[in-house]
């Protein structure tokens, strides 16, 4: 501080005004006597003296100085008294935590040495102060509600990674997480915390007792008899696990919860706060009197109503003021007490901030009085305390506590020099300020007045066969329906409180988006931007470093207030300039990605990295979009480049972040609401882990002509007279028509990257509470239910259930009021058209970014990412409170997606295989939904049928399983038997996640099975290497199926107990559905183009009946053989399984089978029937198979079927008991039953067993005649290949011979002979010459 303390030396500028008094007569405003009275009326003496004023010494503005310090001396506790120290103390003053010895394991400490991060398993810090004797408190500020031991412990206390505060006898902790307390020992005690609660630790060395409360409310006391005597101090200790972060206050501040007879740590500036609490007074004195010089009197006025109108009086008289005022405001203890509660006052009695001029008026005065950097240091202690404040109260019900402090900091930033100040030094660089738009959720109910808000609660009572609720349910009672009518009015009052609270923080980010405000340098707008940028790249690129990211329940709270104040400024801006483009057609301009005048960090592109892109499309940016690339520019960072940077890194760092070292130069961020621009990283090992990182801006040389992103001015981002600012290089594609403000659009393109980093998974987290309120509703159903059935002899049943009932009950009430918060926080409506718009801008830039051709590869990944997330989200997370059809212009919105992911799915210019996989994920998604697959069904015909030609491509070298999936679904509803949602023998169990999109009601597609039928029977190249690759992808997958259940059946028959890999199971299970699925694509073709086999004149018809016949067989025999291996393993039931079973696998199959031997033409027919037969695999009774025993279901004591012995049957039933007990069938009969279609009434139409039983009739009358006429073969001429068939072709030019199917099959992966490995220019047909 300056000599600011002594006599009447003033400051520079309070001394200018000074010194046009010394001829108050001359100026004729007010004679000596007026100014007298006035000094005497706004500085009173507090000692008692003459009460006339004709007795009182005159006071002009030379002696005001004096008489001003001898009033603020007149209560000062004399020298001796101050510097006394309080007994039971010992220790430094003021006390933090000990950074240098008191601490074990890894921890960040803030730069005020009171918050602190755990950066280890389980890291301990004390504080540097300790007691011995009295009552003494401090409080500690919850900013993650993780596991943390909180109290106190003596020297002696020794600590490691596993113990901590409260594990050794001389330490006590209380743990808000687990809701216990420790000393060695640990019982229950107290309450759940959760962030923003404070946490106060009292002990009371007269009695040995130790108490702590939470949010001021006392949990009783924890300890009793705690060890106390000559030797014996205690210390304020904290343990925290990793990421866990708190702050504490040993007095620095006013506590929050003071406690009657305890004394904070640190001692109270009590001498300073009498001085403060005096000087406000004579400043209110000030703004409540007026001088009247033409009468000569002083006249009381309402000080709300005070302007600064700069008569010399009374600037002189605030300018003594100041004097000693400012260097008061610059400490925190007095700017949290004093000011910010005078400030509050100002506002207490409600009304709209500018209703309450007062507080602008005051902020000139600080500017004008006081030097800058005590206004800075005093702005930055004011917006620290309110954060603090603001994040820190207690949610009552009308939010009252919320609502003050966010008005008081809109009142502050309303004043421009201030804001600008604060947004350019204190807002994103010191503070979390991302906390003012957070609205917590109250864990604890009752104290949250939810109950008194929300009397009447409900939840879901009918719920459908597949545990849905119902939305409206028809039987729903009188009683119900009033319950759910008054829960509903709750739940809106409760919404209409938020609002309240939302409005308000909307109104401080439209104040920060102000772009009007330039009379005091750059505009507000411009400084948010390039702050909100950098905010994101610490959140994009710090994936590493925990402790700088923010928090995503923030993010959510953030991006919801930021789309409501943008889409406000946009749309002003569209007033003005009608000819731009409205907020609700808001997108972004795909110059954005690739002129470099926006700074994407490192984030992924479509086409892959950045420097690549340049490299690749500079011809192509040339042409479309006259952007010349400087091939100096486009060096690859060579290993050399990175050792530069890492010895430069120091250098190019921003000062802010330079402070303590780059690997821990904290960010804007850190969890501990008290945050310094640096922060001590303390570790156990005394190494110094303090090794300067790569600066976060990358050096210049690798850039595009990027200027940083501090660095930007207004003129870069808007542009002037023949600059595009951030939209130069608009190509041709693009409409030449004013967006918005540019500025906007990059903030709109930051919050499509914030809702991609961390907003989409917090909305899928929150969906929890309304799930565990499902589950819940459905349990105590179930218990109301057992009640009902409970036989009256058995009253402990009824007992234990109707405690449970009771439990169930209690739950459901407290988990549907907090529902109802986080419904009208998270999930409302109007956040939901947040998303929505955030899905339109996404698909809208998208569709722009596409018209440009090959420079859509320069558009980012995450905008097709929060695309299909958004929808997601939309679908997923805010139904069913809000219903996604009720959305404006939901249809076409749906189609324009179905038609992005149709495009992009297969996009040679997208290079990621993440983003691929992702796409080809969301399409599988939407055509298992009948709205979103009508949506595909609209998109135009001929994107259609590029879809499906890019599904249709052959199977190797892609991600062939989601393919075939797809494919799968358009089929579903179609095929044989295969209209079912969930398999026949798994209905009685209740499914994980009735939204899978596996468990959705068939819904084909007959337009897209349309296009399908035409490219196969038009492209008979693509349909021959379309078929071979799904032929050949089924043999592997139903080879590793058998030989998988091999090893599991070999694993189960051993004697010692054994437990079979999970992941094992899973693969087992996920290649099984994966035959079944390849087998329904298999049927799907035979059936919509059956002449891909059946018209032999097609170059590989016959090859590929040959394999599809050769395919089925071996499925057949293997499900339905003998010693049936598939049987043992089905009835095994082990879970992970559960989806194997006869039926999916048999009647697919049967599907195929069907079409080429009964629904066929008759040409067709016999030769499906002749190529079946000649299959050396077929076996006859694997048909009969089908129809079970003899095709007689109701028959049990018939033989299996025609060619097995009547001594199968009691070797399947033992073998079925020996490994499990056996299972209940389809058919209901609890006997073990061998399979029969006849027993899936529900699943198998009476048309459908009619066909089977043609096939069968068929099958047996053509392999008798096939028997009698088929005359023996040699084994000489026998192909040498496969050993089935008669040798019937001749390579050439190698004259080497098998049968034309082993060497067609062959040829379509491999030109080498099977022999001698010539390559093989031909082939010819060969018949065994006749012998003479």
């Amino acid at each position: 501080m300056s000599s600011k303390g002594g006599g009447t030396a003033l400051t520079r500028r309070n001394y200018r005004l000074a010194s046009d008094t010394d001829k108050p007569r001359a100026t004729g405003i007010v004679n000596e006597k007026l100014l007298s009275d006035y000094l005497h009326h706004v500085f009173p003496s507090t000692k008692p003296g003459p009460a006339l004023a004709s007795l009182r010494k005159p006071l002009g503005f030379q002696d005001l100085g004096a008489h001003l310090e001898r009033l603020l001396s007149e209560d000062e506790p004399s020298e001796d008294c101050r510097d006394q120290p309080v007994e039971g103390r010992l220790g430094p003053q003021p006390v933090v935590l000990d950074h240098t010895s008191g601490f074990e394991g890894l921890l960040f400490v803030d730069d005020d040495l009171l918050g602190v991060i755990g950066h280890s398993n389980f890291s301990s810090i004390r504080a540097t102060t300790c007691v011995y004797k009295g009552k003494w408190a401090y409080e500690v500020l919850i900013s993650s509600q993780g596991l943390m031991q909180i109290g106190w412990c003596t020297l002696n206390c020794r600590f490691n990674q596993e113990e901590g505060v409260g594990d050794t006898p001389d330490s006590y902790a209380y743990d808000g997480n687990r809701v216990r307390k420790w000393n060695v020992t640990t019982t229950n005690y107290g309450k759940s915390w959760a962030a923003g609660d404070i946490v106060s630790c009292l002990v009371d060395l007269d009695e040995g007792t130790i108490t702590f409360c939470l949010n001021g409310q006392s949990l009783g006391t924890a300890f009793t008899n705690i060890k106390m005597g000559p030797g014996v101090a205690y210390f304020p200790a904290i343990s925290l696990s990793f990421k866990e972060s708190v702050a504490f206050n040993f007095g620095s501040r006013p506590l929050r919860y003071p406690v009657d007879g305890y004394l904070p740590l640190q001692n109270p500036p009590t001498t300073d706060l009498l001085k403060a609490h005096k000087l406000l007074g004579y400043m209110k004195n000030v703004l409540c009197t007026a001088i009247d010089t033409q009468e000569d009197r002083l006249l009381e006025k309402d000080c709300s109503l005070w302007r600064l109108h700069g008569e010399p009086t009374v600037l002189i008289t605030l300018a003594h003021i100041f004097n000693q005022f400012a260097p008061l405001m610059c400490k925190v203890y007095l700017v949290e007490d004093v000011l910010m509660n005078f400030l509050l006052g100002i506002l207490e009695g409600g009304g709209s901030v500018d209703e309450h001029p007062l507080i602008q008026q005051l902020l000139d005065l600080f500017w004008l009085l006081m030097e800058d950097y005590e206004v800075n240091e005093c702005l930055k202690q004011l917006m620290m305390s309110l954060l603090r404040a603001y994040r820190f109260s207690p949610i009552i019900p009308d939010l009252g506590f919320q609502i003050h402090y966010l008005r008081l900091t809109t009142a502050i930033l309303h004043h421009e020099k201030s804001r600008k100040y604060l947004l350019n030094n204190v807002l994103f660089d010191v503070l979390r300020s991302v906390v003012f738009f957070y609205i917590k959720t109250p864990l604890r109910v009752k104290e949250a007045g939810l109950e008194e808000l929300i009397p009447t609660t409900w939840w879901p009572t009918h719920f459908d066969k597949e545990g849905k609720d119902e939305r409206e349910p028809a039987d729903e009672s009188a009683d119900e329906r009033l319950r759910r009518r008054a829960y509903e009015r709750g739940c809106q009052r409760l919404k209409k409180r938020i609002e309240v609270v939302e409005e308000l923080q909307v109104q401080i980010l439209k104040l920060l988006l102000n772009n009007k405000d330039k009379t005091t340098g750059e505009a507000s707008r411009y400084i948010f931007l390039n702050k909100f940028r950098k905010f994101l790249q610490e959140n994009a690129s710090n994936r590493g470093h925990p402790t700088a990211l923010c928090p995503p329940e923030y993010m959510v709270c953030f991006l919801h207030r930021l789309i409501t104040a943008v889409r406000a400024s946009w749309d002003e801006g569209n007033r003005k300039s009608p000819g731009s483009v409205s907020s609700e057609e808001a997108y972004v301009p795909p110059q954005l990605f690739y002129n470099g005048k926006v700074d994407y960090f490192d984030l992924q592109r479509l086409g892959g990295l950045l420097s690549h892109l340049k490299k690749t499309l500079k011809d192509d940016l040339a042409s479309k979009a006259n952007i010349i690339i400087d091939p100096a520019e486009i060096q690859t960072t060579s290993m050399d480049d990175l050792d530069e940077d890492e010895e430069s890194g120091a250098a190019q760092r921003p000062f802010g972040a330079a402070a303590m070292g780059g690997a821990l130069a904290r960010p804007s961020w850190l969890s501990s609401p008290t945050l310094g621009r640096a922060n001590r990283f303390l570790s156990t090992a005394a190494v110094s882990l303090m090794t300067p990182r790569r600066p976060l801006t990358q050096p210049e040389k690798v850039k595009v002509r990027t200027l940083a992103v501090e660095q930007r001015t207004e003129e870069d981002i808007e542009g002037s007279h023949g600059n595009d600012g951030l939209l130069l290089g608009r190509p041709l594609e693009e409409p030449d028509q004013p967006i918005a403000d540019k500025s906007l659009l990059e903030i709109v393109d930051g919050i499509v990257m914030m809702y991609n980093l961390s907003v989409h998974q917090q909305l899928g987290k929150m969906v929890v509470v309304s799930d565990d309120v499902h589950e819940y509703a459905v349990a105590l159903k179930d218990t109301e239910e057992k009640i009902a059935r409970c036989p009256a002899r058995r009253p402990d049943i009824l007992e234990e259930l109707q405690k449970s009932q009771k439990v169930f009950a209690e739950k459901l009430n407290h988990l549907s009021r907090r529902l109802a918060w986080i419904n009208a926080t998270i999930y409302s409506k109007d956040k939901m058209l947040d998303v929505y718009w955030l899905l339109c801008v996404c698909i809208r830039t998208i569709e722009h970014a596409d018209n440009t051709g090959s420079l859509f590869a320069f558009c980012p990944e995450f905008y097709l990412n929060v695309a299909m997330n958004a929808y997601s989200a939309l679908k997923n997370y805010f139904s069913p409170a809000n219903s996604m059809e009720e959305l404006p212009g939901y249809e076409e919105t749906l189609t324009q997606l179905a038609a992005i992911l149709a495009k992009h799915f297969a996009d040679p210019r997208i290079v990621g295989t993440d983003i691929k996989d992702s796409l080809m994920q969301a399409l599988a998604s939407y055509v298992c939904y009948p709205q979103s697959l009508r949506a595909v069904e609209r998109i135009p015909e001929e994107q259609r049928v590029a879809m499906m030609r890019n599904l249709l491509a052959p199977y190797e070298q892609r991600p062939w399983a989601q393919t075939n999936w797809i494919l799968v679904r358009l089929w579903r509803g179609c095929g044989f038997g295969y209209r079912y949602t969930r398999l026949p023998h798994l209905l009685k169990t209740k499914p994980e996640d009735a939204n899978l999109p596996s468990l959705q009601k068939p819904c084909p597609s007959l337009l897209l099975q349309r296009h399908m039928a035409e490219l196969l029977s038009m492209d008979k190249d693509m349909a021959a290497s379309f078929l071979n690759s799904v032929l050949n992808q089924l043999n592997w997958a139903f080879s590793e199926f058998i030989g998988m259940i091999q090893e599991i059946q070999q694993a189960a028959e051993r004697p010692e107990r054994n437990f079979v890999d999970t992941r094992q199971l899973k693969v087992c299970a996920t290649c099984f559905d994966l035959s079944v699925s390849l087998l329904r694509v298999l049927e799907m073709t035979v059936t919509l183009v059956p002449e891909i086999f059946l018209d032999w004149s097609r170059p590989s018809a016959e090859l590929l009946l040959r394999r599809l016949a050769q395919l089925l067989n071996q499925v057949l025999n293997r499900v339905t053989a003998e010693k049936n291996l598939f049987d043992r393993v089905v009835n095994l039931r082990l879970p992970g399984l559960e989806s194997v079973d006869h039926y999916p696998i048999l009647v697919a199959v049967t599907g195929i089978l069907v079409r080429i031997l009964v629904d066929g033409e008759r040409q067709g027919i016999s030769r499906a029937a002749s190529v079946l037969l000649s299959d050396p695999c077929f076996q006859l009774h694997s048909i009969q198979h089908l129809l079970g025993e003899g095709g007689d279901s109701s028959s049990s004591s018939a033989a299996v079927t025609a060619t097995t012995t009547a001594t199968a049957r009691p070797v399947i039933g033992s073998l079925g008991s020996s490994v499990a007990a056996p299972i209940p069938s389809a058919a209901g009969n609890t006997e073990r039953k061998h399979f029969s279609l006849h027993a899936y009434t529900d699943y198998i139409s009476e048309e459908e067993k009619q066909k089977v039983e043609l096939m069968l009739a068929f099958l047996t009358e053509e392999s008798k005649q096939a028997a009698a006429s088929t005359a023996p073969t040699s084994e000489e001429d026998l192909c040498p290949i496969c050993y089935a068939h008669s040798i019937s072709a001749i390579f050439k030019p190698c004259s080497h011979k098998s049968c034309k199917a082993c060497i067609n099959q062959h040829l379509m992966n491999n030109k080498d002979c099977f022999f001698c490995k010539a390559t093989i220019t031909g082939v010819e047909d060969y018949s065994k010459p006749a012998t003479s």
